[in-house]
Formats: structure tokens, sequence, C-alpha cells
């Protein structure tokens, strides 16, 4: 397959562990395997101890699909295949997809779940988060009209990366209905999933409600755990999932043993988990809305709905990724320009998931107060 460079992960690439602070993270703070293991029980523990490093079931351990059917309505562990978290964008989008197919995809959207398509022979169409003051806004009468009788995909992703938006429930369901009138497939991203800001705003899971929804889900984000690499895709679709763990056969075929022993015991323990990091994000949230106030002038801040990252904008002229390669290069400070989204305006993304985000803010005013 021909596919373009991801640009957000090359630049990721390039910088992330060679610089000292990383503004732009968007997971949360990590915790050691020893932090993990001390919430263990002694059922945990014993798991761990006798864990043959053998392959693994295809679709996953039996009682890490039972684990995660936990935390939905309606989502048994049929309905569930665990994968890599990239790899379940790869293999939902070859399962759905042929060429010719259009995909209308908010914007803007994680790259794979762009490019993946473009390289199977699609066309997109970008259905645009828009801002509108300090706040950002979905136009539905727009989604209406980029449906076409060659779409066959919705590709969303909420609580939204990079903006931070999040739909009303009433919001969502509109989404949804559009899809089923026009007989579409959804593809949601729902990675952020737990990172709102209180019980109440959490959306249900599109594969809970919509049979044709294809939902993709993790340890990455809201659990603070990426070097798990666990994710899993629900789709109550019983064809879409033979289709899916038919393709994994060509990837990785299985998990890791000891990924998975440690993804059961950090869903058991997963309400301490999100909640540690809706605790920093929401510290952290404080501590951003005053820094930008001490410098509305130079950058417009729009506070994010949920999720662990939000979108500001720079006001002047100077391009973000010119000022931010030199903040770079003088304070050791990554900060992510708009532009690897290919997102239009002057925006740049930062993470509020990470403990050093208040010495990140420190560092950024020092360089501002030198220029």
């Amino acid at each position: 397959m021909k596919i373009r460079p991801f640009d957000l992960e090359r630049y990721f690439a390039k910088y992330e562990f060679s610089v000292k602070h990383v503004m732009s993270a968007s997971d949360c703070e990590t915790m050691t395997v020893a932090e993990l293991m001390a919430m263990a029980g002694d059922e945990e523990m014993e798991t761990w101890s006798d864990l043959r490093l053998h392959y693994t079931e295809p679709k996953g351990h039996p009682d890490l699909l039972k684990a995660i059917s936990k935390t939905y309505q309606g989502i048994s562990p049929e309905n569930l295949i665990t994968v890599v978290p990239e790899e379940g964008i790869f293999l939902a989008m070859n399962a759905l997809l042929e060429p010719g197919d259009n995909v209308v995809a908010l914007s803007p959207l994680y790259q794979s779940l762009l490019e993946i398509p473009r390289s199977i022979g699609c066309s997109i169409s970008d259905w645009p988060i828009v801002l509108d003051g300090d706040s950002w806004r979905l136009d539905m009468d727009l989604l209406e009209s980029l449906i076409r009788p060659d779409t066959k995909l919705l590709a969303i992703n909420f609580p939204h990366n990079p903006t931070g938006f999040h739909p009303t429930e009433r919001e969502f369901r509109k989404i949804l209905e559009i899809a089923a009138k026009n007989g579409i497939w959804v593809f949601s991203d729902e990675m952020y999933r737990g990172l709102e800001p209180s019980p109440g705003t959490r959306l249900p899971s599109a594969a809970e409600v919509y049979p044709k929804a294809i939902s993709l889900s993790g340890l990455s984000k809201s659990y603070g755990l990426p070097g798990l690499r666990m994710g899993w895709l629900a789709c109550t679709d019983s064809d879409m999932m033979k289709e899916i763990s038919g393709l994994r056969d060509y990837t990785t075929i299985c998990g890791s043993a000891p990924s998975e022993a440690l993804s059961i015991l950090a869903l058991k323990c997963g309400d301490k988990l999100i909640g540690r990091c809706q605790d920093i994000v929401e510290k952290n949230t404080a501590v951003a809305s005053e820094f930008f106030e001490r410098h509305q002038d130079l950058f417009g801040w729009i506070p994010p709905m949920a999720g662990s990252i939000a979108f500001p904008e720079l006001r002047e002229n100077t391009p973000a990724d010119e000022l931010f390669t030199d903040v770079l290069d003088r304070k050791n400070l990554m900060i992510l320009p708009g532009s690897v989204f290919g997102a239009q305006g002057n925006h740049f993304r930062i993470g509020l998931g990470r403990e050093d985000f208040p010495e990140c803010c420190r560092i950024l005013e020092e360089y501002l107060d030198e220029r």
C-alpha cells in the first residue's frame, strides 16, 4: 500500500524523546508497573506470577474481554476484539471500505482516520469543527449536505482530538440519526472517553446505540497507560467483527500476554485510574486558564469541554510552526503546531494530562519574557 507520511507521529518521533519537556502530550501521566501492581489483589498477583509467555487468544483473553464489556451497556465479549489502538483503525477501515467509497470525516482528525481510507482509494469529505467566538461547534446541516450516494462511512472522534470539543448527547444522537437515515457506517474514535468533567456529560458509546457503529477505545489516554498498547474495537454486527478478526491474522495475530494480564488488572481498578487522570486534567486546566489570561494579547484560549487536550490560537502573525520551533530550540520545550493536523488557522495543541504541565507553562512564560 502507498500512504503519506504520518505528520503528527513523525513530529513526535523527531522530538518527543530528545526534548526535556513535552507540552503537547495527548496521554495522561503514566505510572510504573510496580505502582499498577500495588493495586492488585491476591488473584491478580497469582495470575501474573504464573503467566506463561505463549501465544494468546486472537480476540483477546476471555477475562480481558469480560472486563472490557463491563465498561459498556449492552456490549458483550462477543462484540469485542482487542487490538493495538492504531491497528484497530487499520483493520476497521480495511474491513469496511472499498476503492471508490466516500468517507465523511470530522476535521481536523487523527491522520490515520483519513490516510488509510485514501490509501484504499476512497475520497474524503471534511466536516469541520468551527470556532465560534471562544468555543467550538458543529454544523449539522453541513453534515447532511456532505453525505452522497457513494458515502460509506462517517468518521468521528469525541472527546475530540485536538480541540477538546464535546457534543451534547442530543447532538451526538442527531449525528447517529443522520447516519442511520442514510444507511452509512460510523467509526467512532472514543480513546478519550472517560475524561469528561462530570459523569453526566459522558456520551454513550456509538456501538451501544447504533448497530452500524464501530467504536475504538483503549487504555492509552483516559487510564494513563499508553505503554500497555492495549485497545479494542466494539461492534454489535457479528459479520463485521468476523471480517475484522480475519484481517487481524495479517497484522499482530494476537496480543501480548504480559500486556493482557496488566490490562485486566487496570480495568478492575479502572475508576481509580480514570479518577487520577481526571484530577490532573482539572488542575492543569486551571493552570492553563490562568496562563492564557495573562497572555490574552498573544493567545486565544478555548477551554476544552472534555478530554486531556486543548487547541489554543496564536493571535500574532507569526506562524505557530515558526514560533514553537524557536521555543523548542531555545527552551527544549516541544509544543505541537496545528499544521501537523492539517488544521486551518494558527492553532497549537497542548496536553493537560501530565504532572509537569505547570513547569511547561513556566518555561514558555520565561521564553515570552525574553522575546
